[in-house]
This record gives structure tokens, sequence and C-alpha cells, in this order.
């Protein structure tokens, strides 16, 4: 996926694709049959399929955010998107200056004058410019002179209801990780570097690698059930392994600060600096006090075997057939 970070002095190359536009927060179905309608426009035209999005997120520079909110961080949002067939990203540094750009200038000057875009394809609420003030009926009015066509696609959903960045944010926070994976159309997924903690997790027999999740979204805190990802040597697949995590601030150590700390199953080896990728499967229990070492050590070996239970189920992420499984990731280039 070839990524170009500016509108103006797109090579000719990059000029010409079928482009869906949006935020893209979570990557989730709705967002997917958005990219997906684009993708089966662009082969059948034989021109490149291109994804238009902005960082950071609009919402964090328009002071909207209210806490941390984004489902999906920069680096896990991109791999999703070259995941599903992407040929160009325009990836948009969007700051109140693009966010002051009239609507008509933003198809104008942007997409046709920019890009060159062959055809737009967008949500069913989309909106952009200032004030939000462009819409599908703006672009339509646009197309014929800008000599670009334009698609939209109608609200995805299912019998749970529309498929949408807040609903999925709201299960995530509940703990529901499971319903926020029924919306992503994926397990949610955390990635961090694996960073020294206090090794009371080597103490009690369970050693864990602590990733921070300092001013990031995550699930209420509890015990997980999930799935770790580690590359298995320089430049090597990456390889799944069953898992059951901790997040939370650790009561019985008086501890405050949120942190996430992974044990992962049948694993013995040396993890700090390592980049871990956690997909979340199921919460196993809410975070709890316990009255001594010997309680919480026995509840963590009750907590592992039920991690290993539901990871046995048939509620494994679709990349994992099995225990571990090495697979070959398809990165953002």
């Amino acid at each position: 996926m070839r990524i170009h970070r500016h509108w103006r002095d797109v090579p000719s190359e990059g000029r010409g694709a079928v482009v869906a536009i949006g935020n893209f927060d979570g990557v989730h179905l709705g967002h997917q049959a958005v990219i997906s309608d684009a993708r089966r426009i662009a082969r059948a035209a034989g021109a490149p399929l291109a994804v238009l999005t902005f960082e950071p997120h609009p919402r964090q520079v328009l002071g909207r955010a209210d806490g941390p909110f984004r489902l999906t961080p920069f680096r896990i949002k991109l791999r999703e998107i070259a995941e599903l067939g992407v040929d160009i990203l325009y990836l948009l540094r969007f700051d109140l200056n693009l966010a002051a750009l009239p609507a008509d200038e933003f198809i104008d000057r942007l997409l046709v004058g920019g890009l060159g875009v062959s055809h737009v394809v967008v949500g069913y609420d989309f909106a952009f410019g200032r004030g939000r003030g462009g819409n599908f009926a703006l672009l339509q009015k646009h197309a014929e002179a800008g000599g670009y066509r334009v698609s939209q696609v109608s609200v995805a959903g299912s019998d749970h209801g529309i498929y949408s960045a807040s609903e999925a944010r709201a299960r995530l926070t509940t703990g529901d990780v499971a319903g926020a994976a029924q919306i992503l159309g994926r397990p949610w997924e955390f990635e961090g570097r694996v960073q020294h903690g206090e090794r009371r997790g080597h103490q009690l027999g369970f050693a864990t690698a602590n990733l921070s999740v300092a001013g990031m979204l995550h699930p209420a805190l509890g015990v997980y059930a999930l799935w770790a990802g580690l590359r298995s040597g320089a430049g090597g697949g990456l390889e799944w392994w069953p898992a059951v995590a901790n997040l939370g601030r650790r009561p019985t150590f008086g501890e405050n600060e949120v942190l996430l700390e992974v044990h992962i199953l049948d694993f013995d080896g040396d993890l700090y600096g390592q980049r871990l990728r956690a997909r979340f499967v199921a919460r196993v229990r809410p975070e709890q006090r316990f009255d001594g070492l010997d309680a919480l050590k026995a509840q963590i070996a009750r907590d592992s075997a039920r991690a290993r239970e539901i990871l046995s189920a048939d509620n494994i992420p679709e990349s994992v057939s099995g225990a571990t499984k090495s697979t070959t990731e398809s990165a953002a280039r």
C-alpha cells in the first residue's frame, strides 16, 4: 500500500483512483462495507483503490474529545486498512487550516485538483468541510464539472443494530469485548512495547508481559482471555499464543496506574522491549482485591484455566487456527 501524506503534487500513479473517504476509526464492518464497495468499483474500472483518511482524528483537533476515544490507534488503523486490499492511502494531516476549508473547496481543490479522483465512495452519514457543511448531495452537485462519479453506501448493520464506532466504544468500555468484536468484524486489539515491571508475576509463578495503556481507550478493568501476537524472530511472521491478562490497577498491591499484564500460556522467554499485539476475546471476571498472595495465586490459576477453555472454543480469531500459529502479516508500507 502506497501512502501519500499530502494532497498537493501527487504523482501521476497516485491520481485517478476510486476513493473511499472517512475517518474510519475502528475500521469496523460499516467502514469495511464502504471500502468494499470502492474496491468493487475500482476493480471493474481497472483503477487503483484508495482510502482518504485523516490524522490526527478530527475530534481531537476540534476539542470534541472528553477523554480517550480512539478504537484503533494510528499503527493498527493503517494495518487494518492495508489488509482490505487498498492500493493507495491518502493520509492527510488534519489541522485547523484543513478544518476551515469550505466543503466546495475541499472538492474542487483537494479531490479534483489535488488527487484527480475518478470515483468517490462515502458512507450514509458522511459530512466534510468547514462546519461539516459538505455531504453526498454536494459531491453529486460537483461531480459532472469535476469529472468524477460518486456513490453512497447505505447504512450497514445487523439484527443487533447499526455498525458504529460509538456503539463499539460503548461495548468495549463496559467490558463486552465480544460485543465490540461483532461490530468491528474482528477482536478488538491493543498493541504496545513490553516494559519492565515489578516482577511480581515471576514471584507468583505467572510471568507477565506488561504494557502501559496510559491515555488509551481500553476495556473495563478486569481479567480477559486474549491472543498474544509476537514476532517469531527478526523479519519472521507473527505467532499467536493463548494468554490471560489482567487489565487494572492491581488493588492487592495498592497500585493506581492502569496496566495490562499479559501472562502467555505455555510460553517461556524474555519479551522485554518487544512489541506485543493483544487481541481481546472475552472477559473472564472483573478486577478484584485479594487478601494475600496465596489467594491471588490460586485465582490466577483458575483464570488461566478459564482463559484456556475460552480460547479453545469456536470464538478463536479468524487468523488463528490452533494454540499457536505463525502468519505472514500484511503490513502497511
